[in-house]
């Protein structure tokens, strides 16, 4: 049985994990710049509403079992 590289599987991981902070960054600069990339507009914007939409909707039951 082959023994298994975690050194190459933890390279991967750290990987992955630099490009989707990146990706992160680059939306974010992207959202407080205004609309400077094309191709993120359109996938900013329909995160900006869906993440407010769930911002308002859990305040507004927040709301409702405070009063």
């Amino acid at each position: 049985m082959a023994k298994p590289n975690y050194s190459f599987e933890k390279r991967q991981r750290e990987l992955a994990k630099k490009k989707k902070k990146e990706e992160k960054l680059k939306e974010k600069a992207v959202r407080k710049n205004g609309t400077d990339a094309g191709e993120g507009e359109p996938q900013g914007e329909g995160e900006g509403e869906e993440t407010a939409a769930a911002g308002l909707g859990e305040a507004g039951v927040e709301g409702q079992s405070a009063t």
